[in-house]
């Protein structure tokens, strides 16, 4: 891809991909993936040829910045010691095994070597398992846990690359310096990380223009990355150090438009890279599987017990990492044993993705570099068809799937009816001198946002008043747009009007769509 036609053509397909597959209930990534494997094969379709700085650098810190924005600090620290024993226990295990096992195969490449492919292709990717558990409606526990395990896992997975990489060049190779050079390479991290939230933080507080708070976000996942590369720390680490920092104060932070937009700008930023990686990756697999120089049976050989390495490691791990704590007379009193169901689904949800494509790429050239890439596409392709596709049904199978509507409407209840106390007193405290007919506005306002969340503890097979409500007033923003843009046409008001008025009824449109939501 070396022209602007190119780029504008390659994020087209992978729009219509996208588009594609939510129609008809697909993976995106795997449909990509699919569509670009196919279009590698129609002459004079430009090729692609991802660079590791570029994956590294310029698509996975903004991806990790997102979801740690995103992720629950509270939930993530109750969930600690499963993510840590996920993150870093079963990604090492998996490394070494896979490794293990590919020299066996192959035992003309270098143990080191072989070790670094499996630190490849050990960590599983969040995109795809976090957003099958959330359409499933699997418990909040499960995804507290795959999220966090996609957040910590990509460190120690990419230090652990670098680390066997060097010991091809001779570099020492053992527990202890393997652990220094992960607890320096982490520290340093979270330390990076830590002080660019600080400075992040003080920005967002001084900013007040909209438009320059969604600029300084873009930035700050590129600007730690950089910082972190170039103090040899862990970039991963210190984006995620980051974006929990700030995502647990962003209510804190940001004004309520500049949370709206940013929102917004995220979630189409991160749309267009996931679709456009996976679009590569599909598009490269045909020139990586011509390069390679070993013979087919092998590289099928290989590839067939790499990934069933994956899968029976990350089963072996989960059960006793799931259980034996349990014997812990602490942890037995404070926490239930949990059915055997639920690591079950976790173990299952083991995809791979962007993490897998970034680390593969950072391989120094070398006579196996193609086989262990061309590996690395096929880890990704595999597990994205077989247990992407099947997770849902697994967990429906299975019965792990947690309904917390009444709950969730039941803590809202709760919540909202201290909030709408705590305002309705901050009215009476403010209202001296205020018109009567605007503070019985407001006492009215903030009745109504009381019962609509003690609503949702009714009856759902009938139309609750807010709901009624929603839909009516719908249909009178609808009418009252209608009649602007003929006025406009008519020349009766300047655009500037029909803008002003037409941005008010969709701010009010939008906040009724989320209150459906």
């Amino acid at each position: 891809m070396e022209s602007i036609v190119d780029v504008v053509v390659l994020v087209a397909i992978s729009v219509l991909g996208a588009a594609l597959a939510r129609r008809f209930g697909l993976l995106a990534p795997l449909v990509l993936l699919v569509a670009g494997l196919a279009l590698s094969y129609v002459p004079g379709f430009p090729q692609a040829h991802l660079k590791s700085e570029l994956v590294l650098i310029g698509i996975l810190p903004p991806l990790l910045y997102v979801a740690a924005l995103q992720t629950s600090v509270p939930a993530f620290r109750r969930q600690i010691r499963p993510i840590l024993l996920l993150a870093i226990g079963l990604v090492l295990v998996t490394a070494f095994v896979v490794g293990t096992v590919v020299h066996w195969i192959l035992p003309q490449i270098p143990y080191a070597a072989c070790v670094a492919l499996g630190a490849i292709v050990a960590p599983p990717d969040a995109v795809s398992a976090t957003a099958i558990a959330r359409s499933v409606g699997l418990p909040r526990r499960v995804v507290t846990i795959l999220e966090g395990e996609s957040l910590l896992n990509d460190a120690t997975a990419l230090v652990l690359v670098r680390i066997s990489v060097g010991a091809l060049s001779g570099a020492a190779v053992g527990f202890w310096p393997i652990a220094g050079q992960v607890a320096l390479k982490a520290g340093g991290g979270v330390l990076i990380g830590l002080v660019a939230a600080i400075v992040a933080a003080k920005l967002h507080r001084k900013i007040e223009d909209p438009l320059l708070e969604d600029a300084v976000s873009l930035l700050i996942p590129f600007v730690v990355v950089i910082v972190a590369e170039v103090a040899r720390s862990s970039s991963v680490v210190a984006v995620v150090v980051c974006g929990l920092y700030l995502g647990h104060r962003i209510p804190y932070l940001l004004s309520p438009t500049s949370r709206l937009q940013m929102e917004a700008v995220w979630r189409l930023t991160t749309f267009l890279l996931e679709g456009v990686v996976f679009l590569l990756v599909g598009l490269q697999l045909r020139s990586i599987g011509n390069s390679i120089e070993t013979d087919v049976g092998t590289t099928v050989a290989v590839t067939a017990a790499v990934i069933g390495a994956l899968i029976v490691v990350r089963f072996v791990w989960m059960y006793p990492a799931t259980y034996l704590v349990r014997l812990i007379p602490r942890i037995r009193r404070r926490e239930e044993r949990p059915p055997w169901t639920s690591p079950t689904v976790i173990a299952w949800a083991g995809m791979r993705g962007v993490v897998t494509l970034a680390a593969a790429q950072t391989l120094d050239p070398s006579p196996f570099r193609d086989l262990f890439i061309f590996i690395a596409f096929a880890v990704i392709v595999f597990t994205l068809l077989l247990q992407g596709t099947t997770l849902p049904w697994l967990a429906v199978r299975l019965g792990v799937r947690q309904d917390t509507t009444t709950a969730d409407a039941l803590a809202e209840a709760g919540v909202q009816h201290q909030a709408s106390r705590a305002a309705l007193a901050a009215l009476e405290k403010e209202a001296d001198g205020a018109p009567t007919e605007v503070v019985d506005r407001l006492r009215a306002l903030v009745e109504s946002r009381s019962n609509n969340a003690w609503e949702r503890l009714g009856n759902q097979q009938q139309e609750t008043p807010s709901a009624a409500y929603g839909r009516l007033r719908r249909e009178m923003i609808s009418a009252e747009r209608h009649v602007f843009k003929i006025a406009r046409n008519e020349g009766r008001i300047p655009e500037e009007v029909l803008t002003r008025a037409q941005r008010e009824l969709d701010l009010e449109e939008s906040q009724l769509q989320r209150s459906d939501d």
